[in-house]
């Protein structure tokens, strides 16, 4: 602390100078405070504490905050003007090479929306409502329409964003003006745009979903109306009804489902990597059916039955009526009548000709029998499957294949008379190259190197500057106790009993060293009078060359 006060000394030819302070006086109040005897004690508490200070520093340097998306889904330009007001308000941001995405510290994500939010940014798409309150009073009725019709599709648009996979989207809806004649009614069409995240899709039931919420919000709109595509051009809709795709999806299914029962089999037996399975279906999407009607022989039944009799000619007309005593009566006594031309004598004239006649109406119930027969969609006419295993230092004899082989046609559920194949075989297989990236490419290794480099700095800092300096204080503390013990006996054997103030006595002299090494400012001074009262000539010259250095200063 001493190299801060330099000592010049005068050129009067003596061995003990006073000391005159040169350039390095500036620092002499942080110097005076340093050789206070509490800092001194305190240094090493303070050495401590600023190693601790320069590792968390340095952790803190090195270590880069957790970031937050601040929007989703953000435009181009409106991204540009969210950057530039978050560089005008002084808020880091980072924009993600790969995925564009606009990010900011964590803890500073809800004060950047505040300030964004006094600005007006970001600038959302106008809603419905806003539409209609903008609509200026006096418009025309095609006006009103159009301005109607956008609403709806704004109103469309953000309920369809909603959906996690969904980052953007538009709908125009084309709705024919109504008719007074039914026949040229035309129903309304919709189209959707949407614009999904990055390595998200859709699956058929949402696309189907989407289609039944725009075709329920537009009035007379069907769902097989409405079509929906992505930012690829690809049409989803077409995907989630057409034929080929759903037998497709179905044929997936139960491969997948057969594929999946094998490696349950397979693995416990053979163990993961050593085996592989593939499995095709042939499927049958088409639907037929048939009625047949038939009317089985001999199954009929008498259902009613009508007989009608008459008869005809002379004679004795036959017995009719009810039987009972009437009927019982003879009959009249009988006339003789001319015998008719060509009778033969002797035959009686009663014997005339009668005609009957008898007439039977019968209904009968014949048995008719209808069949009706419905054969589904996908039908499963055939299995193919072909299972490859390692053969590795001992290959598998017959019988193990053959056990392997009615465990797989057990679990697909073989049918010979539908034409399933079974393929089994063993040969060995090649070495995979491990393609994986190496551990200093992953995404945790520069973290880790980070908070690793910053502890290191943290010991490094403690060992090279902590140490150093609580083991000079100590020195420099216990070198200083000394010297102020020294000092203190000098000065008591020099200071006169009637005053407190230090005097020398008579025939001492007063050095420069034991004024630099006063324990306090009052015994410095109290050294510095007596040194002037010792030799006040010299003390002059010392006056007027720190006052010329001053001047010069």
């Amino acid at each position: 602390m001493a190299d801060a006060q330099i000592l010049t000394p005068v050129d009067d030819g003596s061995a003990n100078r006073l000391p005159v302070r040169a350039m390095g006086g500036r620092l002499a109040p942080i110097q005076q405070f340093i050789r206070q005897p509490a800092v001194q004690r305190a240094l090493p508490a303070i050495a401590t504490t600023a190693a601790i200070g320069i590792a968390a520093l340095a952790y803190f340097a090195t270590a880069a905050a957790p970031q937050t998306q601040l929007f989703a889904g953000l435009a181009d330009a409106d991204k540009s003007a969210v950057a530039d007001a978050l560089t005008a308000q002084g808020i880091a941001h980072t924009i993600d090479p790969t995925t564009g995405a606009l990010t900011v510290d964590a803890d500073k994500l809800h004060a950047a929306r505040i300030a964004l939010a006094g600005q007006g940014l970001p600038k959302a798409s106008a809603d419905g409502s806003e539409m209609l309150g903008a609509l200026p009073m006096g418009a025309s009725r095609a006006i009103e329409g159009e301005t109607l019709r956008g609403a709806r599709e704004a109103d469309l648009a953000r309920t369809i964003e909603a959906i996690d996979a969904v980052k953007g989207a538009r709908v125009h809806i084309a709705a024919a003006e109504p008719s007074l004649f039914v026949r040229e009614d035309k129903p309304a069409t919709a189209s959707v745009m949407l614009t999904l995240q990055n390595g998200r899709t859709l699956s058929d039931g949402q696309v189907q979903a989407i289609r039944f919420l725009v075709a329920s919000s537009v009035p007379g709109m069907n769902a097989d109306q409405v079509s929906v595509i992505d930012q690829r051009g690809a049409l989803l809709s077409e995907s989630a009804t057409s034929s080929d795709m759903q037998a497709f999806q179905l044929q997936t299914q139960i491969e997948d489902r057969f594929r999946r029962a094998l490696d349950s089999l397979l693995g416990p037996m053979l163990g993961a990597g050593n085996y592989s399975v593939e499995v095709h279906a042939d499927v049958d999407m088409s639907e037929s059916q048939a009625t047949r009607e038939s009317f089985p022989e001999n199954d009929r039944a008498l259902t009613s039955e009508q007989i009608t009799r008459s008869s005809s000619g002379q004679g004795n007309a036959p017995a009719v009526g009810i039987p009972g005593a009437l009927s019982n009566q003879p009959p009249p006594a009988s006339t003789l009548n001319q015998t008719p031309t060509g009778t033969a004598p002797g035959a009686a004239g009663s014997a005339t000709e009668t005609q009957s006649n008898e007439n039977a109406q019968r209904a009968y119930e014949v048995g008719r029998e209808i069949s009706v027969t419905h054969r589904p969609q996908g039908q499963l006419r055939r299995v193919s499957v072909a299972v490859a295993l390692n053969q590795g230092s001992k290959a598998l004899t017959q019988g193990d294949l053959a056990k392997i082989d009615r465990l797989v046609k057990g679990a697909v559920g073989f049918d010979a008379a539908r034409g399933d194949q079974v393929a089994i075989g063993q040969r060995p297989f090649a070495k995979i190259e491990d393609t994986s990236p190496a551990f200093y490419e992953q995404g945790w290794f520069l973290p880790l190197i980070k908070q690793v480099g910053a502890v290191l700095a943290a010991i490094l800092a403690f060992f090279f500057i902590g140490r150093p300096l609580i083991r000079s204080a100590k020195a420099r503390a216990a070198a200083r106790a000394e010297r102020d013990a020294a000092l203190e006996d000098s000065l008591m054997a020099t200071a006169g009993a009637q005053s407190s103030l230090a005097a020398p006595r008579a025939g001492r002299e007063i050095t420069l060293e034991m004024i630099e090494a006063a324990p306090s400012y009052e015994a410095r001074a109290n050294l510095v009078r007596a040194f002037v009262r010792q030799d006040s000539a010299r003390a002059a010259i010392v006056v007027r060359q720190l006052m010329q250095e001053g001047a010069r200063g």
